[in-house]
């Protein structure tokens, strides 16, 4: 039995304000996070898109497997403003959730407006 390094999935259980993004991550609730994330109502997970041409709709299946807790995906595309792919946006829109696409700057600031208001909302935000 081997007792060496294991590398668990990044994952915050709740839900927290972005207090700063840059550097290529985010920093959260004390923490700090290397890499692109999806904020849920389910907690706050390391996300592995790096790019806009990597958004599809397996990379957003945890944000449409909470169907019932989501009415809003904001996504932050990076430092620039890419319309969102129409299969991601057509299976948004068949789960019943709306979404707008902006730069992940727009996007942090969105959603920590949207949290202190206590709505049900979600973010998928590249890293810049």
């Amino acid at each position: 039995m081997s007792k060496g390094l294991v590398i668990r999935e990044a994952h915050f259980p709740g839900r927290a304000a972005i207090d700063a993004y840059g550097n290529g991550g985010f920093r959260f609730a004390d923490m700090s996070h290397r890499g692109s994330l999806l904020l849920l109502p389910s907690g706050i997970y390391g996300w592995s898109v790096s790019s806009f041409a990597e958004l599809t709709v397996d990379s957003i299946q945890r944000v449409l497997d909470e169907t019932a807790k989501v009415e809003f995906l904001l996504f932050g595309m990076g430092d620039g403003l890419m319309p969102i792919p129409a299969d991601v946006k057509a299976a948004l829109k068949e789960a019943g959730i709306g979404s707008d696409p902006m730069s992940t700057g727009a996007a942090v600031r969105t959603y920590n407006v949207m949290l202190a208001e206590e709505r049900a909302v979600a973010a998928a935000l590249i890293a810049v």
